[in-house]
């Protein structure tokens, strides 16, 4: 009997894909089975058979996947992958992402298919891994707190870098549900923010007691980190997911210790290296220093003026300047004294003495020097060297050929004068000439 409701051959195509790609068992199955009818097509892609007893199915898998080289008519192998429906063909196929031979194990079937899987979303791409801090002050560490991995790395930090301080993220390390534990406790760092570096831990085992570091959950955790970490899981030969997805890989858990920590002995060698350069290189610029300090010296002494000659030299000017002030000063003194001799000669006083008389009009004080300046009556103020007088003007008519201005007759030089003595006339002519020579200037 036909359903009522009609679907379309596109309907069910992808309900059917879907079915087969969100079953439990169908999407991580691994299946054991004998290769046939293996083709490799140029692109690298293999398409084959696996068949058992009578039953077969139809298998893909893509070109650099892991196990490839395993591939081949006849072989028995364990194929790891998932279901899925290929609409255009109307087949479903399993689409194989690892290979193993028979008798590897289901384990290493699985961690060879999800080592595939996370390679192919670039949790272990080269370029997305963070360098480690050189001086970590946090150091967070996830791993269990009663096992020997937890006191070997106290005691690595402890006797490389007593600075930094560890935090421990605990968690167990094997069994049931340690995967999920372990990445919750590299969450909790993470939102702690507090930590430098983080080591994720572990001691050997086999593969099974190292199972939860292969785990999805914990590559994921890791690879979702904010913080770097460094991973330590097993002994040197043990490689893990968490090895892979880990910034960076130690061998041991003592040797991640040893990896994020410096070496405090190398520190102080360094230091000391260091301080030792330094002084090296500060002597050697001081030294440098002071010798252009000293050939600076040098030049500017070579440069330097004679003070010596200078100051020889400004005695030698300082002496010839006072020399010759003094010789100056003598010419002065000299020259002073003929002006003074000179000035002398020219005083009214001596003239006075020698007999002359200064005469005025009495109240106005001018000197008189011709009879037409006064008139009969006038009064006269006379000045002579041994005082004054008082006189009244009178007119004496004058001699027929003797001179205009009446004749003065001083005691003293006339009565000496031998040249007045005998010639008269002659005397006359020179009184005629006006007032004595000494007088000219004053008067």
């Amino acid at each position: 009997m036909l359903s009522p409701v009609v679907h379309t051959v596109s309907q069910v195509a992808v309900y059917l894909k879907d079915k087969l790609e969100s079953d439990g068992l169908l999407s991580r199955l691994t299946v054991q089975g004998e290769i046939a009818n293996l083709r490799t097509v140029a692109s690298g892609h293999s398409y084959f058979t696996l068949r058992e007893d009578g039953s077969s199915i139809r298998c893909v898998m893509f070109r650099g996947r892991s196990g490839q080289e395993y591939l081949q008519d006849g072989q028995e192998i364990l194929a790891g992958g998932n279901f899925t429906f290929y609409p255009p063909s109307g087949e479903a196929n399993m689409q194989v992402s690892a290979v193993l031979p028979v008798g590897a194990g289901a384990l290493a079937l699985e961690l060879a298919r999800l080592r595939q899987q996370l390679a192919a979303e670039g949790l272990f791409d080269p370029s997305r891994k963070r360098p480690v801090p050189a001086f970590p002050r946090i150091i967070g560490v996830v791993t269990s707190p009663s096992g020997a991995v937890w006191q070997d790395i106290q005691n690595v930090v402890m006797r490389r870098y007593p600075l930094a301080e560890l935090r421990l993220s605990p968690t167990s390390v094997q069994g049931d549900g340690a995967g999920e534990l372990i990445a919750d406790a590299i969450r909790s760092l993470n939102d702690e923010g507090v930590a430098d570096v983080i080591i994720v831990a572990r001691g050997g085992g086999s593969l099974e007691d190292l199972w939860c570091f292969n785990s999805e959950e914990v590559a994921r955790a890791i690879f979702a980190s904010s913080i770097p970490i460094v991973s330590g899981v097993g002994h040197e030969t043990d490689t893990t997911i968490a090895d892979e997805v880990s910034d960076r890989r130690a061998p041991t858990p003592s040797a991640a210790a040893e990896l994020i920590t410096p070496d405090r002995n190398q520190l102080m060698a360094d230091i000391f290296g260091a301080r030792q350069h330094m002084t090296s290189v500060v002597v050697g610029h001081v030294d440098r220093l002071r010798s252009s300090v000293l050939f600076h010296q040098q030049r500017l002494q070579r440069r330097a003026p004679d003070i010596g000659s200078m100051r020889r030299s400004v005695d030698e000017f300082a002496e010839r300047a006072a020399a010759s002030i003094r010789h100056r000063h003598s010419l002065a003194g000299r020259d002073v004294a003929t002006l003074v001799g000179k000035l002398g000669a020219l005083n009214p006083a001596d003239t006075l003495r020698r007999g002359y008389a200064v005469v005025r009009l009495s109240g106005e004080g001018a000197v008189l020097t011709s009879p037409e300046q006064v008139s009969d009556g006038a009064q006269l103020d006379i000045s002579l060297a041994g005082g004054r007088l008082a006189a009244t003007v009178g007119h004496h008519p004058a001699s027929p050929g003797s001179d205009a201005v009446p004749r003065e007759i001083p005691a003293g030089p006339v009565a000496s004068d031998p040249i007045a003595a005998s010639n008269p006339n002659k005397r006359r002519s020179r009184r005629s000439s006006g007032s004595p020579p000494a007088m000219k200037p004053l008067l």
